[in-house]
């Protein structure tokens, strides 16, 4: 397959409709493997597909992460397929690292990526025979198959405790994390359960901070190898709550934290030492639920983030036990929409393998590979 630069927006204008047979929106992991094997299969950009990317440049999430968090120290970084890792400094920010690397896919197998192109909603038109994908300004797309590839990086959740709103201190989710010598000499509670939340304590002790650890259950330690047939039980397990129609948990939270000789030299130092449950936030520490009080100047919410969805809601997915019902990337209120990093295939492994299950899919809805003629 031939090299090609990315589609940049220009030349796009308000108010315009276009066509095209497939739109995949979101150029992170799980759309950039969905717009590979489209080009496998013979889809070419412009009248057969286009990529919409909130972003102003290659990265997906990925773009955003905190500078402190190097190659080495990431989790879940995996090669899409058909172009290999380069090896790069372990210690260079993996924002850097995977940004070229995605930088270098788009242009290396002519993905029509257009950007910065953030959808606002989708709806059916033409009496349910296709989805209209607008974004701001006005710009909409029309496509016979959707592949819905937005992740979760846009949406951060933040719980609900009594006092988070009178508390005076600094509050910052995960999503607003930058570098821990920020907090030098701070006395900062953590909250969440996640890998996140335990690299976080590490890097806060490490840059001189006071630390408190809250989970609303005890941490699970994994110390267990990684093998091909577990992963398949956690997927199962985790796909089983979207067939259901359940909103899905995450990977972590189905599996635990694997125990690392770093996480365990934490625990050791009783900085990866969790105090339980919080009860409530005062105005200047944390109440936490066994009744001890601490005063705290920063409360960090590692508390994961929820998918970035709020673009669908014109379709009326949601099943009454909060989720959208799927069979594997099928979404089962809408054929004409498939949904990649969603419930199994939030991981970068399972996106990968999720994007090609969606381009496959995308194309027995089409039933023909012919192109819709351009407006």
């Amino acid at each position: 397959m031939p090299a090609a630069t990315p589609v940049e927006q220009g030349g796009i204008v308000d108010n315009e409709v276009r066509e095209t047979d497939i739109v995949v929106i979101g150029a992170g992991q799980a759309g950039l493997s969905s717009g590979y094997y489209l080009r496998r299969r013979g889809i070419e950009p412009g009248s057969g597909f286009v990529m919409l990317d909130a972003n102003e440049g290659p990265g997906g999430a990925w773009r955003h992460r905190w500078p402190s968090l190097t190659f080495d120290a990431a989790h879940g970084l995996h090669p899409l397929p058909g172009l290999p890792f380069e090896t790069p400094d372990p210690k260079e920010p993996s924002s850097a690292v995977v940004t070229r690397y995605y930088r270098a896919y788009e242009a290396e197998f002519g993905l029509p990526v257009l950007r910065p192109a953030h959808v606002t909603r989708v709806d059916r038109v033409d009496g349910g025979e296709r989805l209209e994908v607008t974004g701001r300004g006005d710009i909409s797309w029309r496509a016979r198959a959707v592949i819905n590839a937005t992740g979760t990086w846009d949406s951060p959740y933040l719980p609900y405790y009594p006092g988070r709103d009178t508390f005076r201190g600094q509050q910052l989710h995960t999503h607003g994390f930058r570098a821990a010598s920020d907090f030098t000499g701070k006395r900062v509670l953590v909250v969440g359960g996640g890998t996140s939340a335990a690299q976080f304590l590490l890097q806060l002790a490490d840059a001189g901070a006071g630390t408190i650890w809250s989970t609303r259950r005890p941490v699970e330690w994994l110390d267990r190898d990684f093998t091909p047939e577990w992963g398949r039980e956690i997927e199962a397990a985790v796909n089983a709550r979207t067939r259901a129609g359940l909103p899905p948990k995450s990977v972590v939270g189905t599996t635990g934290i694997s125990l690392t000789a770093q996480y365990a030299a934490g625990i050791e130092a009783g900085t990866l030492i969790s105090r339980g449950p919080m009860r409530r936030l005062t105005e200047h520490g944390v109440e936490l639920e066994d009744g001890t009080y601490e005063p705290v100047d920063v409360v960090l919410w590692a508390t994961g983030f929820r998918a970035s969805i709020d673009h669908l809601a014109p379709l009326h997915l949601r099943e009454p036990g909060g989720g959208i019902r799927m069979d594997g990337v099928r979404v089962m209120r809408e054929e004409r929409l498939l949904m990649v990093g969603y419930g199994a295939s939030a991981s970068t492994v399972g996106a990968t393998r999720a994007g090609r299950a969606a381009a496959l899919a995308a194309l027995r809805v089409l039933g023909s590979r012919k192109p819709v003629p351009a407006r």
